[in-house]
């Protein structure tokens, strides 16, 4: 998707812990939770190849098996990550009082699905009515629009779309939280490509946003470049995966 990423010397436990939530492959969310908690160092290597690969290991600590005199990298953005397994479900017309977001969002849990992103529009002050929108797995889509829409009768809202085609693009980095102008780097970038923004969500290191599923490639690579991540050669792709 980015012919020009490359490859990370260091990379920090919590900024990786956002890149593999937010769509990153490679390193399976659980397994770097587990060694974040109890100070496991992980040096994640090519199955292709005997150079170095990448060690993840918080900011603060270090380990005699790093090599000596790298030191942790603190990029302002360390890396992009995408995700297309994500669909959107908006509530159209829901009674602005107070409870009615809780009670849509027990109705999604109870069908067993895990909200990602959520936006809720400005009501509507001749109507009293607002909608809500949110992300889920695609796979639990149909699960939650059907246990919504039994009981779309107690809850009052006026109906639901449902859109599966969809992408999210995730930026992360640690230098977020000492550094001004992140966001407005990504939104420029975005713009300039002519790609709209459906919703947003942020934390402390990271900004995600939705966009259209088949702008996210070239999204991902004008803000890749952007935030001046891209190597000097282009990335060897080995059986289809990694640098």
């Amino acid at each position: 998707m980015v012919p020009l990423a490359r490859k990370l010397n260091r990379v920090g436990s919590e900024e990786m812990l956002e890149l593999a939530a937010n769509g990153a492959k490679v390193l399976y969310i659980r397994a770097v939770e587990y060694a974040r908690r109890h100070g496991v160092l992980i040096h994640a290597r090519s199955t292709f190849s005997s150079g170095e690969g990448t060690w993840v290991l918080d900011a603060s600590k270090t380990s005699p098996l790093v090599p000596e005199g790298d030191t942790m990298e603190e990029p302002i953005v360390a890396g992009v990550a995408t995700d297309l397994s994500q669909a959107k479900i908006t509530v159209i017309g829901v009674p602005d009082v107070p409870g009615k977001a809780a009670d849509i969002f027990k109705i999604v849990a109870k069908s067993g699905a895990n909200v990602d992103m959520i936006v809720q529009n400005v009501s509507a002050a001749a109507t009293g009515r607002t909608d809500i929108s949110f992300t889920l797995p695609k796979t639990d889509a149909t699960t939650a629009l059907k246990a919504l829409a039994g009981e779309q009768s107690d809850v009052g809202f006026e109906s639901l779309v449902h859109d599966d085609q969809i992408g999210k693009l995730s930026v992360v980095g640690a230098g977020m939280r000492t550094h001004s102008g992140v966001s407005a780097t990504l939104f420029e970038a975005l713009s300039m490509a002519g790609v709209n923004i459906e919703m947003i969500s942020t934390s402390e290191i990271r900004i995600s946003v939705v966009v259209r599923g088949v702008d996210l490639a070239e999204a991902a690579r004008l803000v890749h470049t952007a935030y001046g991540l891209d190597s000097d050669i282009e990335a060897i792709v080995h059986a289809g995966t990694g640098r």
